[in-house]
């Protein structure tokens, strides 16, 4: 077998001819060329007249054991009616401004699913930022043509990426569980250049959107979706209430260590968290601590029955029946003389509509929030972004249901 046919077989790549090969630098150098004579546009694909030929170009390819392999070849450039003067297409790379073949980024790009930058660079000899650029290029190869087609239920949230509050909003797909969309920022432009994108007839689609209490996610949605039902996230709702908790024992704390009444403010220390727990979770000595709270600080156990009658609230199957409870626990905080429930209270009342919302459509931001914090590891297994570009197709590349499978070959008799 002539040493050009065992090279061709061993690359695995169709419509290419092996021309020759030399080691130089270390590596080894193969001469290669398309298997058609008429050159092909690399943006439209078709037989186009040859225009000139440029000087040669290496690709890299995957290694042949330790010893690094390119390819070499003088592209010509042809001259499109569509496309103008462009190069010309190559089988061996898919993109016109990439040094690496199809194989290559193939291979860095299942890694990158898998285990850090650093590792993946040390490994194949490249620069981190390179790895990043091959990540990009991937997810835009690889990706499904029309990402947003169909989108009827989403979760909206944003995810930092760098200290000094750099953030992406991120668009999830409850239906199909995965990322969709990313964009640089967390304001209301931000979000309405996806709907923008989506377009008017994919926002008549959409039914149910789901964000955590953010004024600037919600003045989006209403202004480019306002027949779609806004539902806030339960989490975020219980945590207002918990966090209204918190504050009053605060402020008893304070009020009692003014009073000097130092046997009743022992009977409030280490309280937070038999307070905040759920009832199932407490231990025996916390539930000593709120039994004694009943007889000596009743304004805490009276902010303690309101939380837990609030989410007793929202574990109920009909709307009505919760609407009309919440009302009744409304008028409860309105008059329970304590700030923080009487605060809450106008916040909860303000967006009761879309709390009520939770109980008839079951949906909350717990998918967003777990593809959040893949997002978030993928982002810190690189250790660290400084663009938003590079953030976005790394969660693109782990978030959107893209499954990847290292580069095998074959070789033939």
């Amino acid at each position: 077998m002539r040493i050009t046919s065992l090279l061709r077989k061993l690359l695995g790549i169709k419509h290419m001819i092996v021309e020759g090969a030399a080691a130089k630098g270390g590596g080894l150098v193969i001469d290669v060329r398309p298997s058609w004579r008429t050159p092909r546009c690399s943006g439209c694909g078709r037989r186009r007249g040859g225009y000139d030929r440029l000087p040669a170009r290496h690709w890299r390819h995957l290694d042949f054991g330790a010893v690094r392999v390119l390819l070499r070849y003088a592209l010509r450039r042809v001259q499109c009616r569509c496309c103008g003067v462009v190069v010309e297409q190559v089988p061996w790379s898919e993109h016109v401004d990439s040094r690496f073949t199809a194989d290559f980024e193939d291979q860095v790009a299942y890694l990158a699913q898998r285990c850090d930058k650093t590792s993946i660079g040390c490994t194949f000899r490249i620069a981190w930022e390179t790895v990043g650029r091959i990540i990009s290029r991937v997810v835009e190869r690889k990706r499904p043509e029309a990402p947003l087609a169909d989108l009827e239920c989403i979760g909206v949230d944003e995810l930092s990426y760098r200290k000094q509050h750099h953030y992406v909003t991120l668009v999830t797909d409850h239906q199909r569980q995965r990322i969709v969309w990313g964009k640089e920022g967390k304001s209301a432009k931000t979000l309405l250049s996806f709907f923008e994108q989506l377009g008017p007839e994919g926002c008549k689609r959409i039914k149910a959107v789901t964000i955590d209490m953010s004024q600037a996610y919600i003045n989006a949605v209403k202004e480019a979706v306002p027949n779609a039902q806004v539902v806030f996230d339960r989490f975020h709702v219980q945590a207002l209430v918990s966090a209204a908790v918190d504050q009053t024992r605060r402020e008893e704390w304070q009020r009692l260590r003014q009073l000097a009444d130092k046997e009743v403010a022992a009977t409030i220390k280490h309280t937070r968290w038999a307070l905040l727990k759920n009832p199932w979770n407490l231990t025996p000595k916390e539930q000593a601590r709120l039994s004694s709270l009943q007889q000596s600080n009743s304004p805490l156990y009276r902010a303690y029955l309101l939380k837990e009658s609030f989410a007793e609230i929202l574990d109920r199957l009909q709307p009505n029946v919760v609407k009309d409870k919440l009302e009744s626990w409304l008028a409860w905080a309105s008059r329970s003389r304590l700030p923080a429930f009487i605060r809450v209270g106008r916040t909860i009342r303000e967006h009761l509509d879309d709390i009520v919302a939770y109980v008839r459509w079951r949906l909350t931001n717990g998918l967003t929030e777990g593809l959040n914090n893949k997002a978030r590891l993928a982002t810190r297994r690189a250790y660290g972004f400084h663009s938003a570009a590079a953030v976005i197709a790394m969660i693109m590349l782990c978030c959107t249901g893209l499954q990847l499978q290292p580069v095998t070959k074959w070789l033939s008799s």
